[in-house]
């Protein structure tokens, strides 16, 4: 009898211990879907998808809304349908948030095939192809290929024509300047397109030199229609011209900014801050009178045609209304700044303006 008394407390105990650690491992279990239940995703690595597109294809697995689960079991995911993307890696940044960062197909340029856009990498492998153009990456024209096959080397006529590309697409990139048209002619001398502007880059030589002066000058072309001579730019020549189209008489014009930037220089009499210390760049003389930023190189080309840029005195300003032998050539027709505070910060009168004109 005792002994089977015994055998009863034992199989009590023994249920309630196992109940005991049910009802533990069941609430940890709770406790764990529920503390580390993914509320917040982060999407990092792409601006082609929005962060619910990338959700919905790299959260498609079991348990990716529990943050710890979803790096142990999908902590990297490869896609092969999805155009430029390789796959996506997920991290966990607290209990309930985790980052999915896309790894993206590295495109550098793309060129026309057929009735498609066909995109390739930095070592010219064929890694998608498009029926719509992607204006984040650069479009070359005057890239021949006879066939294509993806995953493999573009068959490029021209052994430089690849390495100029991959150069051109990293400045591009890297100055954010990406034009609508690169063009190479059958001699390789390389075209931009701009809108209405379009840049003779001439042969691959000194191109970050002359896209740095590019990205500079376009930004004061805004509204015109010409071409940005950019050929004869070296190391030691910085000789930059802009070929303006005329409407009104379907003429053009072209000026040396050569000359007329050492002249400018020359006679520019800025070179003080605010505070009438010297700085060799600021924007008032002596006097403190305001004479305008210091000439460039970009800035004179800016001014196309123009011959203004110069007070009674000779000292160049940038927007007086005198060429550089003192005659009267009006406002800088590129200008969009306020003349009148133009005319109050450099003390001019309406008395000698109305002379000038005369």
């Amino acid at each position: 009898m005792k002994l089977f008394k015994k055998n009863l407390i034992d199989k009590k105990h023994k249920k309630m211990i196992f109940c005991t650690l049910g009802a533990v491992l069941l609430a940890g279990l709770v406790f764990f879907f529920s503390y580390f239940h993914v509320s917040k995703v982060e999407v990092m690595g792409t601006a082609r998808y929005s962060d619910e597109e990338v959700k919905s294809m790299a959260l498609q697995g079991a348990f990716t809304d529990n943050s710890v689960l979803a790096v142990l079991l999908h902590s990297r995911v490869d896609v092969e349908d999805v155009p430029f993307v390789e796959g996506f890696n997920i991290t966990r940044l607290s209990h309930n948030s985790i980052c999915i960062s896309v790894r993206e197909k590295k495109a550098v340029g793309c060129i026309p095939y057929l009735d498609s856009y066909v995109y390739f990498d930095r070592n010219g492998i064929f890694i998608e192809s498009s029926h719509t153009r992607d204006e984040l990456v650069p479009f070359f024209d005057g890239i021949q290929v006879s066939h294509v096959i993806q995953g493999e080397k573009l068959p490029i006529k021209g052994s430089s024509v690849l390495t100029t590309a991959v150069a051109l697409s990293t400045i591009f990139q890297k100055n954010d300047v990406i034009p609508d048209h690169i063009e190479f002619d059958s001699s390789y001398q390389i075209t931009l397109t701009y809108g209405d502007v379009q840049v003779m880059l001439g042969k691959d030589e000194y191109l970050e030199d002359k896209m740095i002066r590019v990205s500079a000058i376009l930004p004061k072309l805004s509204g015109e229609k010409g071409i940005l001579h950019m050929e004869n730019v070296t190391d030691s020549s910085k000789l930059i011209t802009f070929e303006r189209e005329m409407d009104e008489e379907d003429t053009t014009t072209s000026i040396d900014t050569t000359s007329a930037y050492e002249n400018a220089i020359a006679n520019w009499h800025g070179g003080y801050d605010e505070e009438g210390d010297y700085t060799g760049e600021g924007e008032y003389d002596a006097n403190m009178n305001y004479v305008g930023p210091k000439p460039t190189e970009e800035s004179i080309a800016a001014n196309g045609d123009w011959l203004g840029g110069y007070m009674e005195d000779g000292s160049y300003t940038g927007y007086g209304q005198l060429d550089k032998d003192g005659n009267y050539v009006g406002p800088n027709p590129n200008d969009t700044s306020d003349e009148e505070d133009y005319t109050e910060e450099s003390n001019w009168d309406d008395q000698e303006e109305d002379d000038y004109e005369e």
